[in-house]
This record gives structure tokens, sequence and C-alpha cells, in this order.
């Protein structure tokens, strides 16, 4: 009762506020007739002027000006235009500091009534989060910071809803998803977490241009979803009276590229999956994956290993990374064991010689009260056993490999033993960060896998996937040897940005509607 009557307190509040302000932009669109002045208009020129362009940002002033003694900024005046949010402001009487804040970093504004005249009146008005523009000369301060002594400024914007108090920020997790506008304005380290994920996203992009990797784009609308294990977006399309569906993965488009001779291929794309949401899953994902011709999932453990130091190098300058409170050495050559391996490490009281006993598998997984369904194999049973004691106790970056054929169904089999795919995932913080194979061009086991799956699918599997049959076409005209991998760049992020959820890293995460 105590929480609903502060937070009904608060909300008034905010309403009050929030009609303050719209009152004074209704003065403002009552002035508005007073002609659209420039930079040195004050107040005129329109409730939302456009017609202010600045020359400076605050990060290239403090960058290039820091260092420079008020002396020698004295001895050298420097005109700048800035403009930004308000983010700060000091009322002295007939003179005053500002701060606004732009792309950049923040800037000191100096504002005396005596430069500015009836402006510096108007400032006096002018709420915390308004938009502002501002022309003057460099200067510092008595207490030494950089600033801008202002002769001319001007309103742009008139921010109507005020922002969170500055030192407590968006204290709701929830809000900071749903309104991430509020978010970045206020938390520097959330707009830190969306430049690194830019860099990292340059950073793959560079990285395979430089292996003569062709980017490229496949449809994101799909007559038969396929490519993994996963249950689809339907929709559909009026023109063709044809039900379509969100991809689920690129794959068997990049693949067809492959045949077409395009060996070495890759989209940054973004991927749709009906599933949950979670701390590591998003309904709308970013996933980088690649293909090439004339190489095996050995070749791109390797890759893997040398993007992720790459990635520490780029970003933190180091090897050794800190995420969530623990230490990882991306330098120490990364562990490498297969999926039988990491279930006998993780169960010691299991049975190794009975790991594709589907009577034993069905009964371990029974006590440990996994759902299993009846068509279920050993090679299923053994993943469902890996995902339940194993996989979020892989802390340290490790490949996984030799996955079940039964679960990699567009995966090639291992020549030596038949029950197994030549396929790895690799695991970083509990996570699965990639996942990589050798390609299965054989167009009869395809064609025998697909069915395979579209009998799960008939049986009620709704992440069973479709029968492709143009898909088996493109691998009879012959596709050569090859190795794919798929890299959750999302996951990727909230690793290097020490972020504990995937909401953290994506701009705009499904939520559930608000309440109203």
């Amino acid at each position: 009762m105590a929480e609903e009557k502060e937070g009904a307190a608060r909300a008034a509040d905010e309403n009050k506020l929030i009609a303050e302000r719209r009152a004074k932009l209704a003065q403002l669109r009552q002035r508005a007739d007073r002609g659209p002045g420039g930079p040195d208009r004050g107040t005129g020129g329109g409730a939302f002027p456009n017609d202010f362009r600045r020359d400076a940002l605050a990060g290239q002033l403090h960058a290039a000006f820091g260092e420079k003694s008020g002396e020698w900024l004295d001895a050298n005046p420097t005109r700048v235009r800035v403009g930004g949010r308000l983010m700060f402001k000091r009322l002295m009487g007939k003179a005053s500091f500002a701060k606004i804040g732009d792309r950049t970093g923040q800037i000191q504004l100096y504002l005396q009534q005596e430069a500015l005249d009836e402006t510096y009146e108007a400032f006096k008005g002018f709420d915390i989060g308004d938009i502002l523009g501002a022309s003057g000369v460099l200067f510092r301060t008595k207490t030494g910071e950089l600033s801008v002594r202002v002769d001319a400024l001007c309103l742009l914007v008139k921010s109507l809803r005020p922002l969170p108090d500055k030192w407590h920020g968006l204290a709701d997790t929830e809000t900071r998803y749903r309104q991430r506008y509020v978010d970045l304005i206020m938390s520097e380290k959330a707009r830190q977490v969306f430049r690194a994920r830019t860099r990292i996203v340059r950073y793959l992009r560079d990285f395979l241009d430089a292996l003569d990797f062709l980017e490229v784009e496949t449809p994101m609308l799909q007559p038969i979803p396929g490519g993994a294990a996963a249950r689809p977006f339907r929709t559909h399309h009026n023109a063709l009276d044809l039900d379509m569906y969100l991809r689920i993965a690129p794959e068997l488009y990049l693949k067809r590229l492959l045949v077409g001779g395009l060996e070495r291929v890759y989209e940054i794309n973004r991927n749709f999956r009906n599933e949950g949401l979670s701390t590591q899953h998003n309904p709308e994902f970013t996933m980088l994956e690649l293909y090439l011709a004339y190489a095996d999932y050995r070749d791109l453990m390797d890759w893997v290993e040398k993007a992720i130091r790459g990635l520490a190098d780029t970003l933190h300058g180091s090897q050794r990374i800190t995420y969530q409170g623990r230490g990882y050495d991306l330098a120490a050559p990364l562990r490498r064991l297969t999926v039988e391996q990491a279930i006998i490490e993780h169960n010691p009281d299991i049975d190794p010689l009975s790991l594709r006993d589907l009577t034993y598998l069905r009964k371990r997984c029974e006590q440990l009260g996994i759902g299993i369904e009846p068509q279920d194999g050993a090679g299923k049973l053994q993943i469902a056993l890996f995902e339940k004691t194993v996989e979020s106790a892989l802390l340290d970056p490790t490949f996984v490999y030799a996955y079940p054929a039964e679960v990699s169904p567009l995966s090639r089999r291992n020549d030596a033993d038949a029950f197994i795919a030549d396929r790895f995932e690799f695991f970083l913080a509990g996570r699965e960060i990639a996942n990589g194979f050798s390609e299965l061009n054989d167009p009869e086991d395809q064609a025998a896998r697909f069915r395979a799956q579209a009998a799960r699918k008939d049986r009620g599997d709704e992440e069973a996937m479709f029968y492709d049959a143009d898909y088996v076409r493109a691998l009879e005209y012959g596709m050569p040897p090859a190795a794919g991998l798929g890299v959750g760049i999302d996951r990727l992020v909230m690793f290097f940005t020490d972020s504990p959820s995937i909401r953290d890293v994506i701009l705009f995460p499904h939520m559930r509607p608000e309440a109203q």
C-alpha cells in the first residue's frame, strides 16, 4: 500500500511538471511570429526551429583544448557553436552555468545577463532536458573547467517530460528497457554498450572481408523456414495468397550460394524464433552466419579462437576479461572436448559405457525430470542430458564437439562414427555463443534427414524442420565440401560489455505490454 501511494505521488508530481512545461511550450508558440532569427535570435524562430548548425562537439573541444591554459585561450580566442541537451543548470543572479550533452560528452556554458540581455531571462525558464544551441568563445573558469562564454543562445526543442534524477537515473530495470531513449540520455554506460556492439560487428565484418568473404543478403520472409530447429513466426502474403514465415536462420539460402560458386559468404542477419523471453533469449536476435568451401569444422574452431582473442584486444586491449565478477583468460588455449566427455565430466556417477543406450538414457532423463518424447532417440536424449547438467557449467571458453547426428540434421556425419556429426558448439560464461559444423552435401542423405524431421513435425514437434525440396535439388547440382558457422552477436556483446541480460544489449528488446 505504501509503495502504491508513493507511486501515485510521483505520478502526480510528474503530471504537474509536464503541465508546466506544456504551458511554456504554448507561450513559445504564441511568440513564434517574432521572426525566424538565427543563432543570435534568442527565443524567436518558432517553437521547434531547425536553422541552428553547430560546428563543434563537446568531446572534440575537450580533446583539442583540454590541456590549453586559460592564458592561452584568452590569447587565442576560439569561437564555437555547440548544441545539445541541457543536463545541468545553476542560476546565480546575473551569471549562470549550464552543461549541455551531445553524442561525445558534455561541455559547460557560462551565461551572463549583460551579454545575452532578454535571452538570459528566457534561459531562467529553460528546463533540464531542453535542447539548446549556443555560440561563444572558449575560456577556462576559475576552477579550471573548459567552458563556452556564451554570447548567443537559442532554445531548439522544448522537452515536455522531466528526466529522472541525475544521481539515480532510471532505477527501474524494466523502464530502462521500455524507454531506452531515456536510458541512453541518462546513462553513459548504456551508450558505451551500444558503441561496443557496433565495434564488435565492425570487427567481425573486417575480419571476414580480409579473408575474401562476400557479404550477402538473403530473404527474411521465406516460404519454408529452415536452417535451425526452432518454432517460426507465421504470416500471410496476400498477393500470392501464401503462408510465409519470418526466417529462423539464413543457412539454407547461404548454402545455395555455395552451390552457385560463391565459395565464401556471410550475412549479419536478424533471425526470428517464436520462443520464450529470458536473460539469454529474445524472439528477434542478431546472428553472424558464414559458409566457406573446402574447409571443415576444425578450421572454424581455429577461426573462432582467433576472432575471440582479436575482439578482446580490440575492445579491452587485453585477453584477460572480467565478466560479472569472474575472470576469463582468453589467451590460454581454449579447451576442446566431446559431448560425451562433457557429460561424463559433469555427471560423476554416470555409466560411460551406456551413453548411447536408449533405455539407460531414458531412465537417467526421467530421474532428472527431463521431459522426453516417445520418438526421441539416444542422440536426442544425450543432448537433453547435456543441456540439463553441463551447459550452464561451461564457464571458461570451451569447444564441445562430436554432437549426435540425430540432433544435427544439416551436419555431415563423422566418417569413423555414424552416431555423431562433425559439429561443435562454442560456450563461454555458461552460454552457447557459436554453432559450427562440416556441411552435409550428400543430397540423398539430406533428403532422408528432412523426411525424418518432417515425421517429427507430423507427430507434433513444432521445432522440427520442414522438408525443403528446392534445397535438396540445389545439392543435387553439387555443393563443394564446406563448413558453416553461426555466431550469436547479442550474447557475444553481453560478454564483452559485462552485461548480465540480453536485454541490456538490444536497443529495443521485446517486452510484455505495459499495464494500463
